[in-house]
């Protein structure tokens, strides 16, 4: 362990917390340390800097220097402020605890954050470009504005009860940045369940064998849509264009389908069960 770090770490035990710009570059030795609540805001800990298992829960790391391969893999960073955070150049997050972390316009381009839990996180304006967030925890993330070009996000999650695929979860995004056109969209067999696509155009998308249960369809436009055998229970479908549609043995048990259009609809087999119509 080099003197500078080995100095940190006796000042920290000594009840100090304050060690804003602090230089720890050149490899920082962490692993598993304790620095709850500390201030590392501007830090510099760049050049493979070993975090791993560290406990920084609530920790101060706005700024901070983490560039050329931090490993910060399964460390605690639950509510750490990590805003404006340099993470370029692969750093390890894998298995991660990021829950109600601030990385708002972090640098986080090629990190590995599979398995992190990285819910309630703001991520908005964060580069996530190249990054590998598969099977990531973003429950309630906030991702406004963020990058996720080339990111990989196969198996993420964003609500409770949906692991999504990447091009569920591409939908998805693109809808959160205010996009509402995603026809001729190919969404077969996805898990949209419980999810606010309001207003969207998904008109001759494939939709087939879905999941769409309990979501808010309120005005969508599914015109000439194959939905067959998609669940649509619950689903507020409130003036929705269906005409055309094929929803051949789809699940419409209990569907809000008030001032919604189905002409020439393909109703054949479908369960309409408690369907409220007026």
């Amino acid at each position: 362990m080099k003197a500078e770090t080995l100095l940190l770490l006796l000042r920290y035990k000594k009840g100090e917390r304050n060690f804003s710009g602090a230089n720890l570059s050149g490899g920082a030795d962490l692993r598993g340390v304790e620095l709850i609540g500390v201030n590392l805001s501007g830090v510099n800990l760049s050049g493979r800097a070993d975090l791993q298992g560290a406990n920084l829960q609530g920790a101060n790391l706005q700024r901070a220097n983490l560039s050329g391969g931090a490993d910060l893999s399964g460390a605690n960073l639950r509510g750490a402020d990590l805003g404006g955070a340099n993470l370029s150049g692969s750093a390890n997050l894998r298995s991660a605890s990021l829950s109600g972390a601030n990385l708002r316009r972090a640098n986080l381009s090629g990190a590995d954050l599979s398995g992190a839990d990285l819910r309630e996180a703001d991520l908005s304006e964060a580069n996530l470009s190249g990054a590998d967030l598969s099977e990531a925890d973003l429950t309630n993330a906030n991702l406004n504005g963020a990058n996720l070009s080339g990111a990989k996000v196969t198996g993420v999650k964003l609500h409770d009860k949906t692991m999504l695929r990447e091009e569920e979860f591409a939908i998805l995004k693109r809808y959160k940045r205010g996009e509402r056109n995603f026809s001729a969209s190919r969404l077969s067999g996805s898990d949209l369940s419980g999810f606010d696509l309001s207003g969207s155009d998904l008109s001759r998308s494939d939709l087939s064998g879905s999941d769409l249960s309990d979501g808010n369809l309120t005005g969508v436009n599914l015109r000439g849509a194959n939905l067959s055998g998609a669940d649509l229970s619950g689903a507020s479908l409130t003036g929705a264009n269906l005409n055309e549609a094929n929803l051949s043995g789809a699940n419409l048990s209990k569907a809000n389908l008030r001032d919604a259009e189905v002409n020439d609809a393909n109703l054949s087999g479908a369960n309409l069960s408690g369907v409220e119509i007026n």
